[in-house]
């Protein structure tokens, strides 16, 4: 399938496809009670996608896996956002853009929430790069499982490259921000866009590398899943939980590119927004009692933490 004669935009998107299907399936056995519901979708512009989504689990709350494979005509304000210059003289180039996109929110504030994304583009002007990232956003910031997750974004990363998750790491800090509230996301992750083949060799080990990633996501989760899940909380617990989903409502509204993207392209809008939670509030001036683990956890939401 990576050699250079299989590997094309359409096999791409069906080898996302098959990882669309053994991620919902591992999640779905992790959780013990939650399935997916499957909606099918086509864009008017061209394409279309599986958008899956899980609620009322045991242990998600709500998640969202969804692939996609959309194509078209490049809007202005795609061309601009890929500095892309065309010529008024030219035809409009189109795209084609594919990849899995994931989000949950777990029930237990202990378990934290996840995104992964991973993704191919390709367009008539001869552009065609990968992209994506996997990022762990805890309600509160337990230092060994946010080692522990770095050190397994760290080992699929050096199975590619040792350049990797020095690079895509504080990618990752800088990405998952939040200016307006100077603080990061979460404990960060990995995040990388606009990897180039250089030729068809070259193009081949990227997509071993996104695939990997890709792969890692349903160990890496089901075991915070599994371990966390039982962890004894209240109603404290449970009010952070919903202010630190407003945190990530903010992130996602104002500042993600792929939300940004899917919207200025016509994206389908359900399938777009089923990464945000399934409930969210904001306290007007709230500030953690000093010494808290919510002010801890605050305290970490910053970039440069080396976790390895």
């Amino acid at each position: 399938m990576t050699s250079e004669q299989t590997l094309t935009k359409e096999t791409i998107s069906a080898a996302f496809m098959e990882l669309q299907d053994r991620i919902c399936q591992a999640l779905e056995k992790a959780d013990g009670t939650g399935t997916f519901r499957e909606d099918a979708w086509q864009r008017p512009g061209g394409g279309g996608g599986r958008s899956r989504t899980l609620t009322e689990g045991t242990i998600i709350e709500k998640g969202g896996v969804g692939f996609s494979a959309v194509h078209g005509e490049a809007t202005e304000a795609t061309l601009r956002a890929l500095n892309i210059t065309n010529s008024p003289a030219e035809a409009p180039p189109t795209f084609y853009a594919t990849g899995v996109s994931i989000v949950l929110h777990p029930r237990n504030p202990l378990v934290p929430i996840i995104h992964m994304n991973v993704r191919y583009f390709e367009m008539s002007t001869g552009h065609n790069w990968f992209g994506g990232g996997i990022d762990l956003t805890p309600h509160y910031v337990l230092a060994d499982d946010a080692r522990w997750f770095h050190q397994s974004l760290k080992t699929v990363c050096d199975r590619h490259s040792a350049d990797y998750y020095p690079k895509f790491k504080p990618w990752a800090d800088d990405y998952f921000y939040i200016p307006h509230r100077q603080e990061t996301r979460g404990v960060g992750g990995i995040f990388f866009d606009y990897l180039k083949p250089e030729h068809a060799a070259h193009k081949a080990d990227l997509f071993a590398f996104v695939l990997d990633i890709g792969n890692s996501f349903a160990p890496i989760y089901t075991h915070f899943m599994q371990q966390n899940y039982q962890l004894p909380f209240g109603e404290r617990e449970k009010n952070w939980q919903l202010l630190r989903r407003g945190r990530y409502v903010e992130f996602n509204l104002v500042w993600d590119r792929g939300t940004r993207f899917g919207l200025e392209t016509n994206g389908r809008t359900e399938s777009i927004l089923m990464s945000m939670p399934p409930q969210a509030n904001w306290i007007y001036d709230f500030n953690p009692e000093p010494g808290s683990r919510e002010e801890e956890t605050l305290l970490l939401l910053r970039k440069g933490v080396a976790w390895v």
